[in-house]
């Protein structure tokens, strides 16, 4: 044993080590705008992390995913209410998923979407219930914000509730969402988001959906748009690439759920739940600090990371509501101010210079 081992003896073991790492929806995130495009980050961050929370705008590839066996798949209301201490997290070997399709989906689509299904059952071994049509069409306009932001609205949201209530009563732990969404091949800000430009059109409208089902029945959602195949384009960006080498989005969503933690009040609490006050991190972009997450989140002892390179069509920053932030520079700058937070090193002292300690004012 040395002796710097016996004048500071190591610690026999700590905490796990809880980060969330939030990208908000349909504003135009240069890192996880697009495609599933975040998904790196998250399995960065998650080597770092003992338990890595984030929600499908970041995991969502299409047909395209990543299994991470210590991240929780979290939809966004569902992870907004577990910032603000409502619910807790609780992990689940495997979820029974129902599969809930608009009744606007025509005929050939709505059977890539069940095969798409079958398959992940049958290659991924996943366990779904018998999947329910709506009884009318759900009406999805898309909508676009002055600060450019994407949102939407549906015409008949009770065609969704009843769908998803039949799932519920089916067993159903998970729902994985199909609602048919306007076809714009023509419009500009759809070619913008093709080379990597613009903002997801449908982002906005599909958090209200999947907001909608998690909110009623506090069970795990995702949604997944159908929509008519685009044509070819050449020069697509990589970013957007995903979601055009197949008929349908619904792999990711339905790999996703199938392990997507269970979400519970505070009255149902076990041992192995999770819950905001063990969260260590919070990895941000800096200019997107107005949702409800974060803000809940800087009332804890979570350090909270700004990740600057990752600009939105938001002009929120921490500083003009108050909230301390770590600023940096990058996501591979925020996983290495995540893994000197998890060692117990203070940050400052990574650094050419250290400036001596001061003497703290006299108190009155």
């Amino acid at each position: 044993t040395s002796l710097l081992s016996c004048v500071f003896p190591m610690p026999i073991s700590s905490r796990p080590y809880t980060a969330v790492l939030i990208v908000p929806t349909g504003v135009g995130a240069a890192i996880g705008g697009y495609a599933g495009d975040a998904l790196p980050v998250a399995r960065a961050i998650a080597q770092v992390a003992d338990t890595l929370i984030t929600h499908p705008n970041v995991m969502n590839g299409a047909q395209l995913y990543w299994p991470l066996p210590n991240a929780l798949y979290v939809e966004g209301y569902g992870l907004d209410q577990f910032a603000a201490g409502n619910w807790g997290l609780r992990p689940v070997h495997r979820n029974r998923i129902g599969l809930l399709l608009d009744s606007a989906v025509e005929p050939p689509w709505r059977y890539r979407h069940l095969q798409a299904a079958d398959a992940a059952r049958a290659t991924l071994g996943l366990e779904m219930t018998d999947y329910v049509i709506t009884d009318a069409p759900v009406g999805v306009t898309l909508k676009t914000a002055a600060s450019g932001a994407t949102w939407g609205t549906i015409a008949n949201p009770g065609t969704l509730l009843r769908a998803a209530e039949s799932l519920v009563q089916l067993g159903a732990t998970a729902i994985a969402i199909v609602v048919r969404f306007p076809d714009d091949n023509d419009s500009d800000s759809l070619q913008n988001y093709r080379q990597g430009q613009g903002i997801d059109p449908l982002a906005g409208a599909e958090a209200v959906i999947s907001h909608l089902l998690v909110r009623q029945f506090q069970v795990p959602c995702a949604h997944a748009p159908a929509l008519s195949p685009l044509p070819l384009d050449p020069t697509l960006s990589p970013k957007s690439a995903a979601e055009e080498i197949g008929h349908t989005f619904l792999p990711c969503v339905l790999a996703g759920l199938s392990r997507a933690p269970q979400l519970v009040a505070a009255t149902t609490v076990s041992g192995g739940d999770i819950w905001r006050d063990q969260v260590d991190a919070v990895i941000m972009p800096a200019a997107a600090f107005g949702g409800s997450g974060v803000l809940h989140f800087s009332g804890t002892p979570a350090q909270i990371i700004a990740v600057e390179e990752n600009t939105t069509t938001l002009a929120v920053t921490p500083e003009c509501l108050g909230v301390r932030a770590l600023r940096v520079r990058s996501y591979l700058e925020a996983i290495g101010a995540m893994a000197a937070h998890k060692a117990g090193i203070s940050a400052g002292a990574i650094a050419p210079k250290i400036l001596p300690l001061q003497a703290a004012p006299a108190s009155d």
